[in-house]
């Protein structure tokens, strides 16, 4: 997929929004954003810009390859936002926007005369959407956050890994990409509300990363407050939702049989060889198989072990069961699946070459997002065309405020 900066027809073509902070949890968000049609003009602290540049846990030719896909579709300028001239810029741009999108710290864009009640004073149709660690409001609001103490106190590590081990995490940002993700429909609700429904003003969007691990949890509170029960870390399957596990095959990779349901377990007791189980009333109801689980486990570890993971594949689709391999990132790479569902594209980096990067999700038949360009490795790129075209600032006065190092 080659650069190109035509404009967007997807469906959010004519949104502009303009994307403070850094890292991942706000910039994501913008990155679907644009994915989808925004333009996405992301704002850089001179003269390193976004530390998301440097992260990553491989390179190619000294280059990360993070950045290229998270900062796909954006244009990047530089901007002191510490200084009052460069708060005034911003001010600028957040007056000829319909979204500013910002992750630092409660209180930070209030400090720099930038927050939203600066802003939508002078862009009352301006939604300013803000995703943070704990949320705008609440006794923690003031705590630094990461994703880490997000899926900690949201709830998603404890009931996370195996009884007696300590919690782990996953190997993603995944409060990050969460709350990253709460911020997009709130965005997107706020647009509804805006211009489909006649609202005709803007409003704040407060996404938090607690919030939207612990939205994750599923009943786990009703079932302490009104049983007292706290549920449970158990490892690789849910407690009395059975047969449902990952069994090691012969050889030697994990694969997903999941046989809760009444008819799948009928059709699993089939395959598995044990066809008068289908009618064991000690297995006959998704209690009883509940109750029975670690039965079930160990006949189906026992059956799974004389197959390899593509025989098992091939048996439990054939008999129409559910189950997957657990796929590394090398699997999901070479399965064809991913490159017809557009999954996985190619993306011409100038510094990388080719390079395979996340498609887009999900997929809308009449206004497909695209990937238009990868993400620029020059900082303040787009100054030229952000502060002259759309500002107004004449090329002496940005000259200037480029020595002044403001831009």
């Amino acid at each position: 997929m080659s650069e190109s900066e035509t404009p967007s027809s997807g469906p959010l073509e004519g949104v502009r929004t303009i994307e403070f902070g850094q890292l991942l949890a706000g910039p994501y968000c913008a990155s679907l954003l644009g994915d989808f049609g925004s333009e996405v003009i992301k704002v850089e602290a001179p003269p390193k810009g976004d530390p998301m540049r440097e992260w990553g846990r491989e390179r190619v030719n000294e280059h990360t390859l993070w950045w290229p896909s998270l900062a796909r579709n954006k244009k990047v300028v530089t901007l002191n936002l510490r200084v009052p001239e460069g708060q005034e810029l911003a001010l600028e741009l957040m007056a000829k926007a319909d979204v500013a999108l910002e992750n630092f710290s409660p209180g930070t864009m209030e400090k720099w005369n930038i927050g939203p009640e600066q802003a939508m004073a002078k862009n009352p149709r301006l939604i300013y959407a803000r995703v943070s660690g704990y949320g705008q409001t609440g006794r923690y609001k003031d705590r630094v956050g990461f994703a880490a103490a997000g899926e900690a106190m949201g709830g998603l590590r404890y009931i996370n890994g195996y009884p007696d081990q300590p919690p782990p995490r996953s190997g993603i940002s995944l409060g990050d990409t969460l709350a990253s993700k709460q911020a997009f429909e709130g965005i997107l609700l706020a647009l509804y509300w805006r211009d489909a429904r006649g609202g005709n003003k803007g409003q704040v969007i407060d996404a938090a990363i607690v919030d939207a691990c612990f939205a994750m949890t599923e009943s786990t509170i009703t079932e302490y407050a009104l049983t007292g029960v706290v549920r449970e870390p158990s490892g690789s399957y849910l407690s009395k939702i059975a047969p449902s596990n990952v069994h090691k095959s012969k050889d030697g990779k994990w694969v997903v049989i999941a046989a809760n349901h009444d008819s799948l377990w009928k059709r699993l007791a089939v395959v598995i060889g044990r066809p008068e189980l289908a009618e064991d009333p000690r297995y006959a109801t998704h209690r009883e198989r509940g109750d029975r689980e670690h039965e079930l486990y160990a006949m189906i570890d026992e059956w799974a072990a004389g197959y390899t993971a593509a025989e098992l594949d091939e048996l439990l689709a054939e008999a129409n069961v559910v189950s997957a391999g657990v796929y590394t990132a090398a699997d999901m790479y070479n399965d064809p699946h991913f490159r017809e569902r557009g999954l996985i594209v190619d993306l011409q980096d100038p510094e990388i070459g080719t390079m395979p990067v996340p498609g887009i999700t999900p997929k809308l038949s009449e206004t497909p997002g695209e990937i238009r360009w990868g993400g620029k490795w020059e900082i303040g790129a787009d100054n030229e065309a952000v502060w002259c075209g759309l500002v107004g600032l004449t090329q002496s006065e940005l000259g200037k405020l480029q020595e002044a190092g403001i831009v």
